[in-house]
């Protein structure tokens, strides 16, 4: 059995036709013969599970919403889009492109997640945020205020990334020629994402000395650990960290 449908009532936008939807029956906290928000057809909203559409919130070309999802206000999704999980966009955000929003995660404000970048686990992204190209924003992890979390950017564990020198993305280097992404976390500290390696730069510069010891590796993992302190901690905080350290070189 179907849990929705689509009235005849609708909206024109860029030359489509987006639908009014209407629940069938009863699930999750939507009661039968409630109106949703738009959807331009059947395959954007999933038939089974509690995903809903409501408010003024659309969902259109390829993009899809299930599982237990929730789009609404006046929340945009398109493109390749999929919301799913038990995930959440609302407010005036968007999700585009090839983006995925799933898990618990929450996308709203004027927030933005588009082109490849996936929004997963417990993550939130929202004020005037932007988290695109093939950025992955998961755990715990918050971008918010004006921060671009961008490229091939991982920003998870306990990141708060609230402006764009919360963090620092640095590739191709080391012995992989991969990124590295460093982030201020809840702690005001700093975190690094690299590889499979997910702790903070102190930990950080420690298994780079165990793992390169002082080759031409270590010295420019050093020297983007440098960049990082400087750029996410301040020049204050950086000479105070850099007083009793030796020399990288």
């Amino acid at each position: 059995m179907k849990k929705y449908e689509l009235t005849a009532e609708f909206i024109e936008k860029l030359g489509k036709k987006l639908f009014r939807i209407k629940a069938l029956i009863s699930f999750g906290s939507v009661e039968a013969g409630e109106l949703g928000g738009y959807v331009e057809k059947e395959d954007n909203l999933a038939q089974d599970g509690d995903a809903w559409v409501c408010g003024n919130a659309w969902v259109y070309d390829n993009a899809r919403v299930y599982g237990n999802a929730r789009v609404y206000g006046n929340a945009r999704v398109y493109g390749n889009a999929r919301v799913c999980g038990n995930a959440r966009v609302y407010d005036n955000a968007r999700v585009y492109g090839n983006a995925w929003v799933c898990g618990n995660a929450r996308v709203y404000d004027n927030a933005r997640v588009y082109g490849n970048a996936w929004v997963y686990d417990n993550a939130w992204v929202c004020g005037n945020a932007w988290v695109c190209g093939n950025a992955w924003v998961c755990g715990n992890a918050w971008v918010c205020g004006n921060a671009r979390v961008c490229g091939n950017a991982w920003v998870c564990g306990n990141a708060r990334v609230c402006g764009n020198a919360d963090y620092l993305l640095i590739g191709r280097i080391g012995s992989r020629f991969s990124f590295t992404t460093f982030f201020k976390n809840k702690d005001k500290g700093i975190t690094v994402s690299c590889g499979c390696f997910l702790g903070t730069i102190a930990e950080f510069r420690a298994k780079v000395t165990d793992t390169h010891g002082n080759n031409k590796h270590a010295k420019m993992y050093n020297l983007a650990a440098d960049m990082a302190e400087l750029q996410i901690l301040g020049e204050e905080h950086f000479d105070k960290l850099n007083t009793n350290k030796s020399e990288p070189f």
